[in-house]
């Protein structure tokens, strides 16, 4: 269980701005007892060896005597609902939004960004925050790497964001004769909700004939109803995740394509598991609680990832940004190992599922040659007590070095 870190003299042209270029020529050998691929392989007494950012070598090795071991080695976590935006990035003049970018609001300098790279989640997807209805662009962007936006984002409108439920209608209110405040508007009930996504898409339909009809954003609202963009719809409760599949099977019959959906937070999405089967969703979990309830007023169950994986529904663990060390991705891995999901799912769940989903996989998700240098080094058997990330490499490069003073 070893790792040989090899690095390439790098060279600097004068004057080159060495905070955000890229090492180049960095050449790492990784060795652990257990290296899990997510593609089905693990080889045991593996090797993965990275250079210039990528995986070029995966298969059996033998370590030499100095080198440093590790127990296990997996590709970096992907947390689809970083949630690492304030409720200040929210556009409030309106509540559908379709064409706001969540790029536009990052903030790179956020101690979140170290927190999550440090637990090995080497990428995550920022969203806007869910207090409107459709809120916008969510982007994929690696928790690490230089201050630069453009050389960290993986992929930038990557899907479009929304949410059902209580959260959108929250503060608003009535107008009674003359309005009293900015929150004097629609909508004020999860009822309204619904009824400004159904506008919202059939107002789009008709500005894709009439140009008259046009409003910012609805060239995204159709590439999402046509599935070229998929749509990731927060809804906690199961009556809101029925309003989401409901929903979608209504735009199938006026346009064609079809809406690719993601429940986020859908905890309560083991009710009816038979709905997201229907409508081929897939599911992102919010990380389970020690008793049960969720925001608004859900209950997940400890089984809940089980259930969804004996079904057939794709699902991802996340974080939601969490502070505590024992909400964070690899911990929730290990939560969802105690409700009956193998280790297989489980290590999907976290690498390879949440890459598909947003699309991603070309680069994310897995180990293997070509695809990004993103690593999790782990202290024993990932997603079991006691195991945890002890070592992180980021696009080849060591960040978290598993020595720890050496």
């Amino acid at each position: 269980m070893m790792i040989t870190i090899t690095t390439a003299a790098i060279c600097l042209l004068a004057g080159a701005d060495t905070e955000n270029a890229a090492p180049a020529g960095q050449n790492l050998a990784i060795f652990a007892d257990v290296v899990y691929t997510s593609t089905g392989e693990v080889i045991e007494g593996g090797m993965v060896r990275v250079r210039d950012g990528k995986i070029r070598v995966v298969s059996k090795g033998a370590p030499a005597e100095d080198d440093v071991h590790v127990a296990a080695v997996t590709a970096g976590m992907i947390d689809l609902s970083g949630r690492i935006l304030s409720s200040r990035a929210v556009e409030q003049s309106n509540e559908i939004t379709p064409h706001v970018r969540a790029t536009d609001a990052i903030d790179l300098f956020s101690v979140s960004w170290d927190r999550q790279l440090r637990s090995g989640v080497t990428c995550v997807m920022i969203s806007p925050p869910d207090d409107n209805v459709i809120g916008g662009l969510s982007a994929v962007v690696k928790t690490g790497g230089p201050r630069s936006l453009s050389a960290r984002t993986v992929k930038a409108d990557a899907a479009l964001r929304g949410a059902f439920g209580s959260q959108p209608s929250r503060r608003n209110h009535p107008a009674f004769g003359r309005p009293t405040d900015f929150f004097s508007r629609r909508p004020t009930t999860r009822m309204g909700v619904e009824w400004e996504w159904r506008k919202a898409m059939y107002d789009a339909i008709a500005a894709a004939s009439d140009e008259t009809r046009a409003f910012a954003g609805h060239e995204r609202l159709m590439q999402a109803m046509r599935g070229e963009l998929p749509v990731v719809a927060q809804a906690w409760a199961t009556q809101d995740i029925r309003t989401a599949v409901f929903l979608v099977e209504e735009m199938a019959g006026h346009v064609e394509g079809g809406i690719r959906l993601v429940i986020d937070a859908g905890a309560e999405a083991w009710k009816e598991p038979e709905l997201l089967v229907r409508s081929g969703s897939a599911v992102i979990l919010p990380p389970f609680d020690h008793d049960g309830r969720t925001s608004d007023g859900a209950f997940m169950a400890w089984n809940v990832a089980a259930l969804l994986a004996e079904k057939g529904v794709p699902i991802a663990l996340s974080s939601h940004d969490a502070r505590g060390a024992d909400d964070r991705l690899a911990v929730q891995g290990a939560w969802a190992r105690r409700g009956g999901l193998s280790f297989a799912d489980t290590l999907a769940a976290v690498t390879l599922t949440p890459a598909r989903m947003i699309g991603v996989d070309d680069r994310l998700g897995s180990i293997e040659v070509g695809k990004d240098g993103d690593l999790a080094l782990w202290n024993a058997t990932p997603f079991e007590a006691g195991s945890r990330v002890i070592g992180v490499v980021l696009d080849g490069e060591l960040v978290l070095d598993p020595r720890g003073g050496k």
